[in-house]
């Protein structure tokens, strides 16, 4: 693990250098390195994951007062699943500092989705026992809460039914969704849907399929709803 590259990428300054390294531990390195008594990420990421569930959950409650607490239990699975997580590690570049067994760095472990979530958990538990919660909830509000505001997780949510419900309130009013524009190669294209409801333009978004990008026009509808 490279300390100082790490805290220079995250503009964190660690007090308790051996719990952090402890965070990028892999068991297998633990098991090659046995005479040299180190100790894997596993008990950290049992703990960063309830850090997680906390941090996530207190988002959710204050950013979305009005949110059922069906649909936020369903958004905050999306938000602390295998995939999210990886993709979180991987935008920090987590995996160049993981410390492996040579078995494990053979067959591409610096690399597996399940050993980048796990270390990011860690990485997160570590993270709250050198510094405490205040300080993993400014982590979290810096590289995960964005995406969250940003729509990365609205196939989670149903806005286009919320949307709906709402609108129907007013049997005069109908919703319309259109495909404006799309850019990009076939194979990393994106598109920007508008929706008007009684003709007049309510909302706009764009994503990487048709019905993303609906989804993120109907939130921004909602959010103009004050919803």
């Amino acid at each position: 693990m490279n300390q100082t590259k790490l805290e220079a990428m995250l503009d964190l300054r660690f007090h308790n250098i051996a719990v952090i390294k402890q965070a990028f531990t892999h068991s297998s390195y633990v098991n090659e390195h046995r005479d040299q008594r180190y100790s894997d990420n596993e008990r950290l990421e049992f703990l960063g994951d309830a850090v997680l569930e906390l941090g996530v959950s207190q988002y959710l409650y204050r950013k979305y007062p009005n949110m059922p607490e069906g649909e936020m239990t369903k958004l905050r699975a999306a938000i602390v699943c295998e995939p999210s997580l990886e993709a979180f590690a991987r935008s920090l570049s987590f995996g160049e500092h993981i410390l492996l067994g040579k078995g494990e760095e053979m067959t591409g472990g610096r690399t597996r989705p399940a050993l980048l979530a796990d270390v990011f958990e860690a990485f997160l538990g570590a993270l709250y026992l050198d510094q405490g919660f205040d300080t993993a909830l400014q982590f979290l509000e810096k590289y995960v809460f964005p995406k969250i505001d940003t729509g990365a997780f609205s196939h989670a949510m149903d806005y286009k039914s919320k949307l709906q419900e709402i609108v129907q309130q007013d049997k005069n009013k109908t919703i319309d969704y259109a495909i404006i524009d799309e850019t990009g190669p076939s194979h990393n294209k994106e598109f920007v849907a508008e929706l008007r409801i009684n003709g007049e333009v309510w909302g706009s978004g764009v994503g990487r399929t048709k019905k993303e990008s609906e989804q993120r026009a109907a939130k921004d509808a909602l959010d103009k709803f004050g919803e």
